[in-house]
Parts: C-alpha cells; structure tokens; sequence
C-alpha cells in the first residue's frame, strides 16, 4: 500500500514571490515543509509559515542534504536551477523545479542524463497551469475530439508589471534570469499549457522580439517580485538586453499550426494568459483571469459559456477540483494540484500517466526557448 503524502517531508531554496506559493500549497495537502534556505529572509519567512528550519547563509547544500527533507522545491533564480537540482538529485532527493529548468539547453540535457540514472526520484518542473480545471477540460476534450480536427491555435500571456522604465527586478538581466526574459518567464507556461492541452510538442518557431524600454532605471538596492519602489528610491540607469515584447509563430509535432503573444508591458493585464482553440467542429476560449469559465464557439449554433462544476465542466476535472460550482478556484489552486500530484507519484511509485510536466518537458521548453532566440535573429524558422 503507498504511503500517504503527508509522511513526505519538503525543503524550499528561495523566499522570493513563489517560494511562499510552494509553503502555502503544502500546507493546504498537510505535507511538512521541514526546511528552507535562503539569506536573512530565510528565518522572516520561516518564522510566518512555521518552518522548524531556517538556513539563512544561503548554503542549498545543507538543505539538500538535510536528513528530515525528503522533496527539495527549488525557487532559486533562474541562474542557480541546475546547480540546485544536480545538487539535491546527487543526496537522492525528489526534485521540484521551478522554470526555466535552467539557463542553457546544454545544462538541461545534463540534467536529464543525471535524472536518468536516478529513476526512482521523481523531477518535475513546475509549469503548474497545467492544473488549472479548465486547462484539463480543454486536454480532455481535445483527446475526445470533440474540436473535430484542430485548424489553430492562438493566444496571449500578458502582464503590466514591468510597464514602467522604473520597474525592476532581477529577471531584467541576462546573466541572472537568461537571454529570453518575457519568454522565458511567462511565456513558457503558455506553451507549456497549449502542447498540455493539444497533447504535442512544439516543433518548429518563428519570432519577433522586441524590448519596449531600451533603458530602465535600476533601484538602488534590491526589491522583490511585483513589489513598487517608495518615493524616495534612488535609481541608476541601466542597458535592457532583455524583451519586453514577443510574437511568436508556432507548430505542433502534431502539424497544428498557432501563435502566441507575450507581454510584460500591457497596462492593466495583471496575469491575463488567454488559450483559444479553434477546430473544424467548434472553438473554446479560456482566460486565465476569469479562470472557472471557458466560452464555446459554433459556426450553426449558440455559443456557450461553460462553468466549472457545471454538466460538461465537471466530470473530465474529478480529484482535480475541491470545491462545489460557483466558489471560485484559481491560481493558487494550481500549485496545491501540481503538489498533489507529484507528492502522489512519489509516495505511491507510480509515474505511468502522471499530468505533471516532467525533466524531459523542462528541457524540451528550454530548446524551444533557443529556437526563439535564434529565430528573432535570423528572421527564419527555426527548428527545435
């Protein structure tokens, strides 16, 4: 019989913006978090959450290695992710990473021949949008065909959190968060999510990148993920080398073709990721911000909005949703999804048919990642 999930016991590397997303989402399954490292902010953060342990000299090798962790979360930034997998997978830990899975396609593929060698550990990565219902809906309904044969798909992942030349966080620079930043942070949980949902591969790109604001000013000092600078803040002004902006012209393996615009500059877009589907017998529009509705398009008929918890809207998410129709569930919810999910295969040892994005989905998006890079230079289409 497995053991249940709650025996499990979870460290985290990072106190940033998601880091706290992880705690929160373990907490909800009733799994311990035993562990955390970080800087001073390690025992802040610890001290609100009820961690027992705060390692605040920044050393992930005593957290890796801590005998009561059993799961190591890594929400370090993006230039830290393969050292700290490589890392936790070499003590014997299950690893959870947050994306990109690394920097370069080459430290990804180290990874996956590490990870190899080490079957019994579960790496997953976590492209947690995966878990939202309406995604798993759509997934579902594109399995059953209900789409009839896929002619398109097309979408958007936009934010405004970096609309102003003032903004600043360290994604903004290359050698912290990668050559791709819009791309790479959000766009990759759009793409993640539509190959998700199509049940395919991203084979082939063609893209536009563009940075909006060539300067920015950096505050003096560090500030964290969303957060606004106060009055008095002192700057300096700094080159972008990162897009603000990218359209992408995508195809599936599957031979669908699509496309995608991304956007951290879009005033009044906070997290608005939007996934249209159009096949031969109806479409489907589902909007990240409004995330317990999908709307149906029919060229004979009447479009339909389909709620969560509705006919139609409730039997294809079973064991992926916990609350009746009408109490909204929402992002969040997905991390505490994609925890229960990956916490499952590792207390039960069974991997065959798991729906959480694995080392091999990291890598593969990293790829992608490059083909886009490449592709905004050499204005061609680029395989990946």
């Amino acid at each position: 019989m497995a053991q249940p999930i709650t025996t499990l016991r979870a460290g985290i590397i990072g106190t940033g913006f998601i880091g706290p997303a992880h705690i929160e989402a373990l907490k909800r399954l009733g799994v311990q978090v035993a562990a955390i490292v970080d800087n001073d902010r390690a025992k802040v953060v610890a001290d609100k959450w009820g961690v027992p342990n705060a390692i605040t000299d920044l050393d992930h090798r005593k957290l890796v290695t801590h005998p009561e962790v059993d799961v190591v979360h890594i929400a370090s930034p993006n230039k830290l992710h393969a050292q700290h997998a490589a890392d936790a997978l070499k003590a014997g830990k299950h690893v959870i990473c947050e994306k990109p899975l690394a920097m370069t396609s080459k430290e990804t593929a180290q990874l996956l021949k590490l990870a190899a060698t080490r079957p019994k550990q579960v790496f997953a990565v976590n492209y947690n949008l995966r878990f939202y219902p309406a995604v798993l809906q759509l997934r579902a309904a594109v399995q059953r065909g209900d789409f009839g044969t896929i002619f398109h798909v097309n979408g958007s992942y936009f934010q405004d959190w970096l609309l102003k030349d003032t903004d600043y966080n360290w994604r903004l620079l290359p050698k912290e968060g990668g050559a791709l930043r819009a791309v790479s942070d959000i766009g990759t949980h759009w793409m993640d999510a539509a190959s998700f949902v199509l049940g395919s591969r991203i084979s082939e790109v063609y893209a536009q990148l563009e940075t909006l604001h060539k300067n920015r000013k950096r505050p003096i000092g560090e500030v964290q993920t969303y957060s606004k600078a106060g009055a008095d803040q002192k700057y300096e002004t700094y080159p972008v080398q990162t897009e603000d902006y990218a359209a992408v012209l995508l195809r599936w393996g599957s031979g669908v073709f699509g496309s995608l615009n991304v956007s951290q500059v879009a005033a009044g877009r906070k997290n608005c990721l939007r996934l249209e589907i159009y096949g031969s017998k109806k479409s489907a529009c589902w909007n990240s911000e409004e995330p317990n509705s999908i709307q149906y398009g029919s060229r004979d008929g009447a479009n339909e909005v389909s709620l969560r918890g509705a006919p139609g809207f409730a039997e294809d998410v079973v064991g992926f949703t916990d609350y009746p129709a009408g109490h909204a569930e929402g992002f969040p919810d997905t991390f505490k999804m994609n925890c229960r999910a990956i916490y499952t295969a590792i207390a039960s040892g069974k991997r065959e048919g798991a729906l959480f994005a694995t080392v091999e989905d990291g890598h593969h998006e990293v790829k992608v990642c490059d083909a886009i890079l490449k592709s905004s230079k050499t204005r061609k289409w680029v395989k990946v």
